[in-house]
């Protein structure tokens, strides 16, 4: 089973017909199929896009309209950062039961206006500055290449694109697969949290165990090594192996992501390292042992 991206979803593109939006509808029409029913741009509505093998996708106008016209129970965010805290906006206000924002760079006070809107809503965001969701066989939303992935039974999350690929890879290469990964995004504002895709894989009947990656800065894996104590106390508990980049990294500089900045001794790899040791999760001494670590857990 799959969690929040499956066959059946259908799926709005915003900022479908810019350049990052034409090249990955391309790779996710050819992903099985993803459901791809519709694009969105205020000055084109009327429109179509026609892909490279001759499908026509129609644009809307508005999210809203094309959500009426279409069915569509998920959008993607190809915007370039100046309009794409709006485009989410939008998305919110049309109810959009799935919004996943693939856009970097979006300024932090414009995302805590999404929060705030977010939060009153029934909307799930993932992102911004995410890789998306891919399901192997079914649904691919967003950049993650499709190629790496097999049907499985590990879920994967993520504050890191790259790492997330990796242990995609890992995971395929070592014969598990994957039931969903899920790349959060590595911004200090967004939408979706370690906790709440933990609770979703803890309750996947057919993930089996999960690969959580964090990164320096905040505290969202310090909740989610909490949560899942919580829940193991429940009797909610599955095999974890964790990694987190930037155990070098410099006081106050930020590393890749804008979220990922260790400040005033606080947000540092060694204390999200101990607090996911304490929660039970086994530590991958390196990004390269990701998938050998699980693999010596599970087949000892």
């Amino acid at each position: 089973m799959s969690i929040l991206a499956h066959k059946n979803t259908r799926i709005l593109v915003q900022g479908l017909t810019g350049k990052a939006g034409t090249f990955h509808t391309e790779q996710a029409l050819a992903y099985y199929d993803t459901q791809v029913v519709g694009g969105v741009h205020p000055e084109k509505g009327g429109d179509s896009w026609i892909s490279s093998d001759g499908r026509i996708v129609p644009v809307f106008a508005s999210i809203a309209e094309a959500k009426q016209e279409t069915g569509a129970d998920a959008s993607v965010i190809y915007v370039p950062p100046s309009g794409a805290a709006e485009a989410i906006i939008e998305a919110i206000r049309a109810e959009m039961s799935l919004i996943v924002c693939i856009t970097e760079g979006i300024p932090v006070l414009d995302m805590v206006r999404v929060k705030a809107l977010l939060e009153k809503s029934h909307s799930r965001l993932i992102g911004p500055n995410c890789p998306g969701i891919l399901t192997p066989g079914e649904c691919k939303i967003g950049i993650m290449p499709g190629s790496i992935f097999r049907n499985g039974s590990v879920g994967i999350v993520s504050r890191s694109g790259t790492l997330t690929y990796e242990a995609v890879f890992q995971t395929t290469h070592e014969g598990f697969g994957q039931t969903t990964a899920v790349g959060i995004g590595g911004d200090p504002i967004k939408g979706t949290e370690f906790t709440d895709i933990l609770e979703l894989f803890l309750a996947d009947e057919e993930t089996d165990s999960i690969i959580m990656i964090g990164e320096i800065g905040g505290c969202s894996e310090e909740d989610g090594a909490q949560f899942l104590i919580d829940e193991a106390k429940r009797g909610k508990k599955k095999p974890v192996v964790g990694f987190v980049a930037g155990y070098t990294a410099p006081l106050g500089r930020t590393m890749g992501h804008a979220g990922a900045i260790v400040s005033d001794g606080k947000g540092n790899a060694v204390d999200k390292m101990a607090a996911m040791e304490a929660a039970g999760i086994h530590l991958s001494p390196s990004p390269a042992k990701i998938g050998k670590t699980l693999a010596h857990i599970l087949r000892g």
